[in-house]
């Protein structure tokens, strides 16, 4: 609700005081009295306004990769607002184990050439974007159940759910030798020719 205040020109003013003396006494010499002119603020009430509609959440479940001292599968947990984050980002910002040693150091940065976070999702597929043109490529011919998680944006602002994935620890690391043999038979024929 708005509330109205009144004040007249007498009171408020934009200019600094000596000049607002200046002037009034320049125009009082010059001009008939003044009328006193009135200036109306609408001011916004202390009451609480209605809160704002929560954001959808998706839930998310990590199985790390390795079993634990007791032969199960540890499994860690976080939440996101659905279509702000990308996958690769929940699991770092929540120290949640996404690359091996290698990968550690090796990794991309996020840009999607170097496949050191792909993660199988298990569940929740349809809360996550489609594949995008880099996933594509790079994951031609694997499951549709693997993604790369600095390209899968978990979420679309609308839905709510929970994703279940686990990290491909040894399917990133013969990626990485895949590609690291490739390099080193072209420069091997280069050095041959």
């Amino acid at each position: 609700m708005a509330t109205s205040l009144n004040f007249s020109a007498n009171q408020v003013s934009t200019q600094p005081p000596e000049l607002c003396l200046r002037r009034s006494s320049f125009k009082s010499k010059l001009s008939s009295p003044r009328r006193p002119k009135f200036v109306s603020f609408a001011v916004n009430s202390t009451e609480p306004s209605s809160p704002e509609p929560e954001k959808p959440e998706i839930e998310l479940e990590f199985i790390a990769p390795r079993a634990g001292d007791d032969g199960s599968y540890p499994v860690e947990r976080a939440k996101a607002i659905s279509g702000e984050k990308l996958l690769r980002n929940i699991m770092l910002d929540n120290k949640i184990e996404l690359y091996a040693t290698y990968g550690k150091v090796m990794n991309c940065g996020g840009g999607g050439s170097c496949g050191t976070c792909i993660v199988e999702i298990i569940d929740g597929k349809d809360l996550l974007n489609e594949r995008t043109n880099t996933e594509l490529r790079y994951l031609k011919k694997k499951p549709e159940s693997w993604r790369l998680a600095c390209q899968t944006i978990v979420g679309n602002k609308e839905n709510s759910g929970k994703v279940c994935s686990r990290t491909m620890f040894l399917l990133n690391l013969l990626a990485f030798c895949t590609k690291r043999d490739a390099l080193h038979k072209s420069q091997s024929l280069k050095i041959a020719i």
